[in-house]
């Protein structure tokens, strides 16, 4: 892991932590609720051809969150100035989980920084009936329940929180407490955002874990139905979060598709 950075970068007075590595066509990765690592081999492996920028959402983490900022609108807005600021061209949008729906998000707004768009599992919209439950309860399933559902090997979800440092703990409450922020009511989607999907204009891959029963496949490829010319495409022996469980599948899934489908100018 050469060139990796951590730095603390202001947008408009927002202040976030953003790790950076790698040289080659600009990727944004969005994160999922569990935030970002700078040394998961996930971010290494994206790293490989890429320029990558893996921002930590604003009151995720140790990022600001401001008074006012409350919505996923506000952190659509943020990301198109962040994408302003860092002058981003051509880029690739990567979102998984949470992230993923923050990504469809901005990507209806606006594609004009982006030759392409990777959806991971994402949140973020309502395909069942009115009484059907897409999207699995993060914060009213017992966590062991709940790591076997969004994982493929159970194993990998656990944590020494006994040992971890005070510095860490702390950002990882202020995960859960952001996560809940931005997605409770209703719960993990916004209404409006299907019918809008329609508004992206550039290349999209939705990607799905094979064993995710968070949000099931068919909920992915229900997304990609809706996305004008998105392709699906699974990941064996992965759950809810592919990047984490099957970090050099998921790396070469989004290299391939960029390399075939992301033209250099648009």
């Amino acid at each position: 892991m050469s060139d990796a950075k951590t730095e603390r970068l202001s947008v408009n007075g927002i202040a976030v932590d953003m790790v950076s590595r790698g040289e080659g066509r600009p990727l944004l990765f969005l994160h999922a609720d569990r935030g970002v690592e700078p040394e998961a081999p996930w971010l290494d492996r994206l790293a490989r051809g890429h320029r990558v920028f893996a921002p930590t959402h604003p009151g995720f983490g140790h990022s600001d969150l401001p008074g006012w900022f409350s919505s996923m609108d506000d952190l659509a807005l943020f990301y198109l100035d962040l994408a302003d600021l860092l002058d981003l061209k051509n880029a690739v949008l990567v979102g998984v989980s949470f992230g993923g729906w923050l990504a469809a998000e901005i990507a209806v707004r606006s594609t004009a920084r982006l030759s392409g768009l990777v959806l991971a599992d994402a949140l973020g919209i309502k395909v069942g009936g009115r009484e059907t439950r897409d999207i699995v309860d993060f914060h009213g399933v017992p966590q062991l329940e709940l790591d076997a559902l969004a994982w493929h090997d159970p194993a990998k979800a656990q944590r020494d929180y006994a040992n971890m440092p005070e510095h860490d703990l702390i950002g990882l409450a202020r995960n859960r407490e952001a996560f809940a922020l931005f997605g409770w009511r209703p719960y993990m989607h916004r209404p409006q955002l299907r019918h809008w999907l329609h508004r992206i204009r550039v290349p999209t891959l939705v990607l799905w874990g094979e064993s995710d029963r968070i949000v099931r496949p068919d909920y992915g490829r229900a997304y990609a139905g809706l996305i004008p010319g998105a392709r699906f495409k699974t990941i064996a022996k992965a759950g809810h979060y592919p990047h984490l469980e099957q970090p050099d599948a998921f790396a070469r899934a989004i290299h391939s598709f960029a390399d075939r489908s992301c033209g250099e100018s648009r």
